[in-house]
Order: structure tokens, then C-alpha cells, then sequence
């Protein structure tokens, strides 16, 4: 995996780009610090509040932190999820790296704490469709999305606000950014739900070329898998696997279409 000068990945540096300037950030799972590092240095942060679950990763970035002079910018706290997070202290919390259903339970553990945040820059691993599923079931839309395509591996990341609508994309260069183009469900025309939960509103909205190959790829695969299990006589388990594939198969075409 390479990185820059600032120690950052390209998937770290598409998420701490994706920060809004001029705010205190509360930076869950910081791990070696290289993120928050980067937004008081690059001066998109004015103050970071670099948290971890684990005492090892949290001295590597207090030495990191020590190293670059920024201790007067930068609190390290030991903390799981955001238990010794105080409301008021950060506007925008950035988690990246994590699955999607332990990143749920931490934003769903103190509602209190997580609706104090004027936005959420997240980087889910796994169960996509579901987080973001749950993201707008508890109210909140997703303003701007990237996906990075690093070391063989698709990394989507997304800022959401809470507001009352769902999947209108703020991000320069989206078709759906301000033309009022939207459903009434506040979705770019031809984008259901279970589209946009499945590959996020404005990576489709916009029509996101890492997305593209990744849908690409993942229609590649399947289409195997089912050529595979022709001709073999079939399980009940079997059948209900391939029922399964021909579902996914016919929600990736239907993502397919939106770029042509």
C-alpha cells in the first residue's frame, strides 16, 4: 500500500479530504494518528480529538503527534468507541476502517453524543447496503461520497448530515448537485433505495468511475459463479444460493444502466 509524504494511504487521504475546513474533529480509532495529523498540519482542522479502544495504538500517535509539535492541537484519549467523548468538544467525527455493524453500534450507543456532531465522515469495510440503510432510517442524508480503488481493494467513504431528506449529493461534479433533479424521496431521478443503499446515492449520482469498475468486476464474478453451478444437480441450498447471485446480478445491472 503506498503512501505520501504525510504518511497517509490514498483511502486515509480521501476520508481526511473529506472533512470540512475549520472544524474540531473527533477522530474515533485513530490509530497511528496519521489522519489527525494531517488535518491540523494541512490546517483543514483547527483542533483533533484522536481516540482508541487500544493503549498500543494510542502511544504510536502520541509519539507520532510529539514528533510533528502538535501537542498543543491534538488531545489523545483512550476511549472505546466515543465513551469518553463530551459533547460540545469536536463538530465533525471521522471513523474509517472499521465494519459496518461495529461502526453502527458506536454511533448508536449514545445517540446523544453522535447527534452532537455536525457531520460524520465514515469509512464502513463491510455491510454497505446495511449501513447505509441505517444511516437514512435514522434521518440522516449523504452529502458526498468517494470510492478509492487501493492494493487490489474497493474503499468507500461518505460525509452525512442530519437532515430530512436522503442521497441529495453536495459533491462538485454530481449531476444531482443543486439541479433539482431529486425524487420526492430526495433521490436523483432513476436511483430507488435499494440502489443507493447498495452503492451509495452520489457515487451513482455522479456517476463515479471506481464504482463503475467495481460493479464491472463484481458482475464478472458472479456471472462464474453461476456459469459454475450449471449442470450440477441442485441442493435446496444450492438453488437458494443461486436465486441469491441472480438478485445481485440484477441489482448491479440495474447501477449499470445509470451510466449508460
Amino acid at each position: 500500500m503506498n503512501t505520501g509524504k504525510n504518511g497517509l494511504s490514498r483511502r486515509l487521504q480521501a476520508v481526511a479530504d473529506l472533512v470540512s475546513p475549520g472544524k474540531r474533529v473527533c477522530d474515533v480509532g485513530c490509530d497511528h494518528g496519521y489522519v489527525s495529523i494531517y488535518l491540523i498540519e494541512s490546517g483543514r482542522a483547527d483542533a483533533v480529538l484522536a481516540m482508541d479502544v487500544n493503549r498500543g495504538p494510542l502511544e504510536r500517535a502520541r509519539i507520532n503527534v510529539e514528533k510533528h509539535g502538535l501537542t498543543g492541537y491534538i488531545t489523545l484519549r483512550l476511549s472505546n468507541g466515543l465513551d469518553a467523548y463530551r459533547t460540545g468538544e469536536a463538530q465533525s467525527l471521522v471513523i474509517a476502517g472499521m465494519g459496518g455493524r461495529l461502526m453502527q453500534s458506536i454511533l448508536t450507543k449514545d445517540k446523544e453524543k453522535t447527534e452532537d456532531f455536525e457531520e460524520l465522515i465514515l469509512q464502513p469495510q463491510s455491510e454497505l447496503a446495511l449501513f447505509r440503510k441505517f444511516l437514512r432510517t435514522e434521518g440522516y442524508t449523504i452529502v458526498q461520497e468517494e470510492m478509492i480503488l487501493e492494493g487490489g481493494k474497493f474503499y468507500p467513504m461518505m460525509k452525512a448530515r442530519k437532515k430530512p431528506v436522503y442521497g441529495i449529493c453536495q459533491a462538485e461534479g454530481c449531476v444531482s448537485a443543486g439541479d433539482g433533479s431529486q425524487q420526492q424521496s430526495g433521490l436523483p431521478d432513476g436511483i430507488t433505495k435499494e440502489l443507493a443503499d447498495a452503492f451509495g446515492p452520489c457515487l451513482l449520482a455522479k456517476r463515479d468511475p471506481v464504482l463503475y469498475e467495481y460493479i464491472f468486476r463484481q458482475k464478472e464474478d458472479i456471472l462464474r459463479l453461476i456459469h459454475a453451478m450449471g449442470g450440477q444437480e441442485e441442493s435446496e441450498r444450492c438453488r437458494k444460493r443461486r436465486e441469491e447471485l441472480k438478485a445481485e446480478l440484477s441489482l448491479l445491472t440495474q447501477a449499470e444502466r445509470l451510466y449508460q
